[in-house]
């Protein structure tokens, strides 16, 4: 009769459980580590999220530049076409001065502001400030006229 040795076996199905248990606590705490690569995706990551961030930041500052520039060119150009239509307005009141028989050689100093013209000198009679103030009146664009003409004594 042949005698088995039952020890052995027990001591294998031991050692095989005890291996079992070892490689799931091994296991497990894999799970909780977190590996070179798993880390470096985290930075990538955090740094992606920052750069988007700097990118908005930046492009709304941007957008508030050009909005401003925007702005103070619209105003700049809107005052630089005041500036040329009163000079224009300006030179329009002059030659009219000097295309009239009453007030050619009258030198009347002639101001233009946003439209409103503003008559300076001295004329020879009343009729004179009279004429003077409805030529600069009949002018294109001329919104109003203001006389501090007089007459010479």
């Amino acid at each position: 009769m042949k005698t088995t040795n039952a020890y052995p076996q027990k001591n294998l199905a031991k050692r095989i459980l005890v291996m079992a248990c070892v490689a799931a606590v091994l296991g497990l705490s894999a799970c909780e580590q977190k590996g070179p690569a798993e880390k470096a995706g985290e930075k990538i990551d955090r740094a992606a999220e920052n750069a988007e961030q700097k990118i908005d930041q930046a492009a709304d500052e941007a957008g508030q530049k050009i909005e401003a520039a925007k702005e103070s060119l619209t105003d700049k150009t809107q005052a630089a076409g005041e500036y040329i239509d009163d000079s224009a307005i300006t030179a329009k009141v002059k030659a009219a001065f000097v295309n009239d028989p009453v007030l050619k050689a009258s030198g009347i100093e002639v101001i233009t502001d946003k439209g409103v013209v503003t008559l300076n000198g001295t004329v020879n009679s009343e009729t004179s400030v009279s004429r003077a103030i409805e030529v600069a009146r009949t002018q294109k664009d001329v919104i109003s006229v203001q006389s501090n003409l007089v007459v010479k004594k």
